[in-house]
């Protein structure tokens, strides 16, 4: 198959998506005014052959400062065949094309998943004190195909920081915990919850924890529990406009892109989340709570609450997003992980995040100024 890659409209665009069973919201073209402090580009791939549209990608667009050279970034992109035995072919017109357009350096974040624990053995990992990483464990489910995109990519000229090649570090989480819910019943998915959580449900449940979905003018009160939980987990919050952006940008492309939950007590909310939804694929995507009402357990209810709509709406993955991949009970990020293996589903690594210097000297003086921030 032979290729032919130019700029595309954003009908296009979400056309293609639209025709596919998933794609990273990171990629779908109301991103792009989520991400207003970037330029934007759609990218398509056309079979020369048919003249169809055949991959996509979402171009970010970043000046250096002082210079009209970019860094172009395909978040957790493009959306291409990653398992197409003439990956060059489309790597380089994409290439050619942003060096066109002023690029300086080119990342992004394949999706492809290369391994897989199952949460019984995460658990087992944790209890062993030999075990510091995921990576640590054997995985349970190793996809080979991954290892050959990644040796097709370095043999391309793209690098990644770890193999001691320059690079940004990963934007993207490179380990996520994902949920299947494909051909399971919700019973199963319950059933398969650790026994902490199925008990915790029920608590929320016997407390009179209700769910409830908002809209965007309940984004204010999502920011109040947003700015507690940023004091009390030491990080900076985004601001409530970066919300509104997004709520109006995705829910103007597709009204169920995003949507607001809040789990509440007698009348006061006590956590809040964000979901999105591409496709068959659903994310818990922000989440906040605040320091009071702990003990009823609102989370966990909320939690239920929002996998059981991705179920209802025929979702095949209910994703829980980043996870580190460090099992070090002492590590502020463990608690993370061990609220999300409760709930039964696999941690998963991708390929990670690869950049490529199409000008080696300004990728370099890039990669110093980050390192640096």
């Amino acid at each position: 198959m032979t290729l032919t890659l130019r700029t595309i409209s954003r009908e296009q665009h979400l056309a293609y998506i639209q025709s596919l069973p998933a794609a990273s919201h990171m990629q779908v073209p109301a991103w792009a005014d989520v991400k207003a402090e970037w330029r934007s580009e759609n990218l398509g791939w056309f079979d020369d052959r048919t003249g169809e549209l055949v991959g996509a990608g979402l171009v970010l667009y970043r000046q250096l400062p002082k210079i009209k050279r970019y860094l172009a970034y395909l978040p957790e992109g493009p959306v291409i065949n990653w398992f197409a035995p003439n990956l060059q072919d489309w790597m380089e017109p994409m290439l050619a094309h942003l060096k066109q357009q002023g690029a300086f350096s080119v990342k992004m974040g394949p999706p492809v998943i290369i391994r897989r624990w199952d949460a019984a053995s995460i658990k087992k990992g944790i209890q062993d004190p030999d075990v510091k990483r995921l990576r640590d464990i054997e995985a349970d489910h190793i996809e080979p195909r991954a290892f050959e995109v990644a040796d097709k990519l370095r043999r391309m000229g793209w690098q990644q920081g770890e193999d001691g090649g320059a690079g940004f570090g990963d934007v993207q989480p490179r380990y996520v915990f994902q949920v299947p819910l494909a051909n399971r019943s919700l019973e199963e998915v319950h059933k398969n919850f650790n026994q902490l959580w199925r008990r915790n449900i029920k608590k929320a449940e016997k407390a009179g924890v209700e769910v409830v979905q908002g809209g965007y003018y309940d984004l204010e009160e999502w920011q109040r529990l947003y700015e507690i939980t940023a004091v009390r987990d030491r990080f900076r919050p985004r601001p409530l406009s970066y919300f509104q952006r997004m709520w109006a940008a995705l829910n103007n492309e597709d009204p169920n892109r995003m949507r607001l939950y809040f789990a509440r007590h007698n009348g006061v909310n006590l956590s809040a989340a964000t979901m999105l939804v591409v496709g068959g694929h659903v994310w818990y995507s922000y989440g906040a709570s605040d320091n009071i009402g702990r003990e009823v357990r609102p989370s966990n209810a909320m939690q239920w609450a929002m996998l059981r709509d991705a179920y209802a709406l025929g979702a095949t993955v209910y994703d829980l997003r980043g996870i580190s991949d460090s099992l070090d009970e002492s590590d502020h990020l463990f608690g993370l992980i061990q609220f999300k293996v409760g709930t039964g589903g696999q941690a998963a690594e991708y390929l990670g995040e690869w950049d490529f210097p199409l000008n080696k000297l300004l990728h370099k003086a890039l990669d110093i100024y980050m390192s640096r921030r």
